[in-house]
C-alpha cells in the first residue's frame, strides 16, 4: 500500500465517519476532504476542481430546475389529484399513488416528485379518516424505486454512466437502466402495496389521523402575554385547568428574554411575559382566544397589516434551517415571517423557539402575512405541507413543460443531441417561456449535492488512480474466492446498498463506481453487470432515515421514530437483491 493510498484512506474513513455522525453538512465534509487531498499532493492542482465541470454534476444541477419547470406547469399536480379517491381500499391506494410518484420520479428528480405528491397524500390521508403514516413511508419508497428506471431520474445513474463514457468510451443512454430498474420498481411496489404498510409499527397505524396529522404532542410554540389578558396576575400552574381545555400543555415562561427555570409553575404572570405552550395547531389558537394571548411581536410581521396566517412546513435535508436556529438565519428580516413552533416527534424542547437548532425531519409552524408565507417556504427550502393547488387550469403550460422536456429526452435517446446539451436547451427554453422564472433558476439548484459531486468526483478519481479501488474490488473477489461470479455480483450489490443506508447515494455511487469495474476485470467479466449492481444498489437506501432525502421528508409528517423504517425497509432490501441480482444476469450477461 502506497502512501498515496494510506492518505486517501485516511479521508475517506473520516468522511464516512462524519457523515455518519452527521454533525456536519455532508457538503462541507467532502469540499474539506477536497482541499485537504489537494493540499497533501494526492490529487493534481489541475484536477482538484475539475469535479464541478463534470457532466455528471451538470447534469444532476440541470435536472433540478426541469423538476421545477414540470412543477409549475401543473400537469403532474393535476394527475396526482385526478386519481386521488379516498373510497379506494389502503392497498389500492398505496399501489396507485406509489405508481404515480415511480412514474413521476423516473423523469424528474425524485426529491421533486414526493415534494409534490407528500402534500396530495397527507390531505388523501385526512379525507380518508386514516394515519399518513401508513402511506408517505410506501409512497417515498416508491419515489425511490422509480428513479432507478432512467439515466436522469437518480443521482447515481448519472454517475455510473458518466463513468462508464470515460473508462470504457461509451456511456449508458436514457433507457439503458430501464429493463433492470422496471423490474425492480414493479416489484418493489407490489410489496410495499400489499405487505410494506402493514410492517409499519401498530402505533403509528393507530394514529389520530384528524386534529394533528402528526400524532404528536403538536409544536412548542411561544405565546405573548399582552396588556388586557386576564392570565396576568394568574400563576403559571393556574392556566392547567383552561389549558388542558383547550388541549394544550403549559411548559414554562419567559421573562426578559430568558426562560425561567422548571416550569416556573409558582411564578406570576405579567404583562409582556411569554408562555411556552405544547399542543396542535388548532389546540393553540383556542388558548390564545381564551386567554387573550397573542403570538409573538415582530415587528415586519405587524408591519404588514393584521391579516395573519400559519402555515406548516417540513425540514428537508440541506435546508437554510437544517442545523441552525430561526433566529441565526434571520427568518424574520429577510421574509417577514416567524418562527411560531416546532414539532418534533412529541419531544419537549428546553430552548427557545427562535433558538432551537432545527433538524432535518422536522416540522415548523410558520405565522405571517399569507402573501409570505409561500415566499418564506421557498426561501428556507421547506416543504409545505398543506395541498397548494397547483394545477393546470393556473399556468396553462403543462403541454408545452411536458412537451419540451420530451424532445430533449427523444433527441438525446436517438443519439441526435448529447444529453447535458438538450437538458440545458429545455431549461433556456423554460426561462424564455418563463415557466420556470429567472428568480427560481439557481434557487432550484441543489447546491450541496454540487458540492458533494464536485468534490467526490476528484477523490474517486485520485482513489482509483492510486490503486486503491483495486486493492477494495481484491477485497471483495477474495471474500467471495472459489465462488461464481454471480456470488462476488450480489456480494458488490449487498455491500453498496449497506453504504448507501448511512451516506449520500451519490457518494456511494462515486465510489462504487471504479471499484465494479476493477471486480469485473479480474473476474475477466463483463463491467456491465457490475456497474448496473452499483447503480441500483446506491439507490436503495430504505434502512434509516438519512438514507436518501426523501426518507428524511416524511419523518417528521409521518410521525416516524428512526427504527421504524427498517421494518418495512429491510424485507425490501432483500426483495431488491433477489430479484436485481437475475434481472441484471439475465439483461447485462457476465
Amino acid at each position: 500500500m502506497t502512501s498515496d493510498n494510506v492518505i486517501l484512506f485516511s479521508l475517506f474513513v473520516a468522511v464516512f465517519a462524519l457523515m455518519i455522525w452527521g454533525r456536519f453538512r455532508y457538503d462541507l465534509i467532502a469540499f474539506g476532504a477536497l482541499i485537504i487531498a489537494a493540499i497533501l499532493g494526492v490529487i493534481p492542482a489541475g484536477e482538484v476542481f475539475a469535479g464541478f465541470g463534470h457532466p455528471a454534476t451538470i447534469i444532476v444541477a440541470i435536472v433540478l430546475i426541469i423538476s421545477r419547470g414540470l412543477v409549475n406547469s401543473g400537469a403532474v399536480g393535476w394527475i396526482a389529484r385526478l386519481v386521488v379517491d379516498t373510497s379506494r381500499g389502503l392497498s389500492r391506494h398505496i399501489a396507485l399513488m406509489a405508481a404515480i410518484g415511480a412514474a413521476m420520479s423516473a423523469f424528474m428528480n425524485n426529491v421533486a416528485a414526493l415534494a409534490l405528491l407528500m402534500p396530495v397524500e397527507i390531505s388523501a390521508s385526512a379525507k380518508a379518516g386514516r394515519s399518513p403514516a401508513l402511506s408517505l413511508m410506501p409512497l417515498a419508497f416508491a419515489t425511490i424505486l422509480g428513479g432507478m428506471v432512467t439515466l436522469i431520474g437518480t443521482p447515481p445513474n448519472i454517475i455510473i454512466a458518466a463513468y462508464r463514457g470515460e473508462a470504457l468510451g461509451e456511456s449508458y443512454g436514457m433507457f439503458s437502466f430501464a429493463p433492470v430498474g422496471l423490474v425492480c420498481a414493479v416489484v418493489g411496489i407490489a410489496y410495499v402495496a400489499l405487505i410494506g404498510w402493514r410492517l409499519i409499527p401498530v402505533g403509528n397505524s393507530e394514529k389520530a389521523p384528524t386534529a394533528d396529522l402528526r400524532d404528536i404532542h403538536g409544536y412548542v410554540a411561544e405565546l405573548a402575554v399582552p396588556e388586557k389578558s386576564p392570565a396576568i396576575g394568574r400563576l403559571v400552574g393556574d392556566l392547567d385547568d383552561p389549558a388542558t381545555e383547550a388541549g394544550v400543555a403549559v411548559l414554562g415562561l419567559i421573562r426578559n428574554g430568558r426562560r425561567l427555570p422548571g416550569g416556573a409553575r409558582r411564578e406570576e404572570i405579567r404583562e409582556d411575559d411569554i408562555l411556552v405552550v405544547d399542543g396542535p395547531v388548532e389546540a393553540i389558537d383556542a388558548l390564545v382566544g381564551s386567554l387573550k394571548l397573542d403570538f409573538p411581536r415582530r415587528d415586519s410581521i405587524r408591519e404588514a397589516g393584521s391579516d395573519l396566517a400559519l402555515l406548516e412546513v417540513v425540514v428537508p435535508r440541506d435546508s437554510r434551517l437544517d442545523g441552525r436556529s430561526a433566529g441565526a438565519v434571520g427568518l424574520n428580516r429577510h421574509t417577514g415571517v416567524a418562527l411560531l413552533g416546532v414539532s418534533r416527534q412529541g419531544r419537549r424542547f428546553r430552548d427557545r423557539v427562535r433558538q432551537l437548532p432545527v433538524r432535518a425531519g422536522d416540522v415548523l409552524l410558520l405565522i405571517g402575512p399569507p402573501e409570505r408565507l409561500g415566499e418564506a417556504a421557498n426561501w428556507l427550502r421547506a416543504l409545505p405541507l398543506a395541498d397548494r393547488g397547483i394545477g393546470v387550469t393556473q399556468h396553462g403550460r403543462a403541454a408545452l413543460a411536458g412537451g419540451l422536456f420530451a424532445a430533449a429526452v427523444a433527441l438525446a435517446s436517438f443519439g441526435l443531441l448529447y444529453l447535458p446539451v438538450a437538458l440545458a436547451a429545455v431549461v433556456a427554453l423554460y426561462v424564455l417561456f418563463d415557466i420556470v422564472p429567472l428568480r427560481q433558476v439557481y434557487d432550484e439548484i441543489e447546491w450541496p449535492v454540487v458540492i458533494l459531486l464536485g468534490s467526490m468526483i476528484p477523490l474517486g478519481m485520485a482513489l482509483e488512480r492510486s490503486g486503491g479501488t483495486e486493492l477494495i474490488a481484491g477485497g471483495i473477489v477474495d471474500l467471495a474466492s472459489g465462488l461464481p461470479p454471480w456470488v462476488v455480483l450480489t456480494v458488490l450489490m449487498v455491500v453498496v446498498m449497506t453504504l448507501s443506508d448511512v451516506l449520500n447515494n451519490t457518494a456511494t455511487a462515486v465510489i462504487g463506481a471504479p471499484i465494479a469495474l476493477n471486480i469485473a476485470e479480474r473476474l475477466d467479466a463483463s463491467p456491465d453487470p457490475f456497474l448496473m449492481a452499483v447503480a441500483v444498489a446506491s439507490s436503495c437506501a430504505f434502512l434509516t432515515p438519512i438514507g436518501h432525502k426523501n426518507n428524511t421528508l416524511i419523518l417528521g409528517p409521518g410521525g416516524y421514530a428512526f427504527g421504524d423504517y427498517w421494518r418495512m425497509g429491510l424485507p425490501l432490501e432483500l426483495i431488491i437483491v433477489a430479484v436485481g441480482v437475475p434481472a441484471i444476469l439475465v439483461v447485462w450477461p457476465l
